[in-house]
C-alpha cells in the first residue's frame, strides 16, 4: 500500500531552508521520503508518537541528528509532513 504525502505550505519554507542549510543529507531526505510513502512503519524511520504539546503527532528519523514531524493519516493514506530539522529543532 501506497500514502499520499500532503505538504504543509509553512512545511515547505521549512524544507526549503533545511535543504540550504544541510545541502549534504539531500538524498538521505530524498529516500526518507520515499520510504514514508512506501511504508511509515519502516523500522529504519523509527516512527513515535509524540507527546505533550506535540501530541498527536508523530515522528521519524532522516538520521540520528535530523528529523520529520509528521500528521499520520493511515485511513485517509495520508501523511501530513510537519517540520523538518535537528532532533532540538523539531521538539520545541
Amino acid at each position: 500500500m501506497s500514502f499520499n504525502l500532503l505538504y504543509a505550505e509553512s512545511y515547505l519554507k521549512r524544507a526549503k531552508r533545511f535543504a540550504k542549510q544541510h545541502p549534504e543529507l539531500k538524498e538521505q531526505y530524498r529516500k526518507t521520503l520515499m520510504l514514508l510513502e512506501k511504508n511509515p512503519h519502516h523500522p529504519s524511520l523509527r516512527l513515535h508518537s509524540l507527546q505533550g504539546k506535540l501530541s498527536g503527532l508523530h515522528s521519524i528519523s532522516i538520521n540520528v541528528s535530523y528529523r520529520l514531524t509528521i500528521e499520520l493519516m493511515i485511513s485517509d493514506n495520508a501523511i501530513t509532513l510537519v517540520n523538518v530539522g535537528t532532533h532540538q529543532d523539531v521538539y520545541r
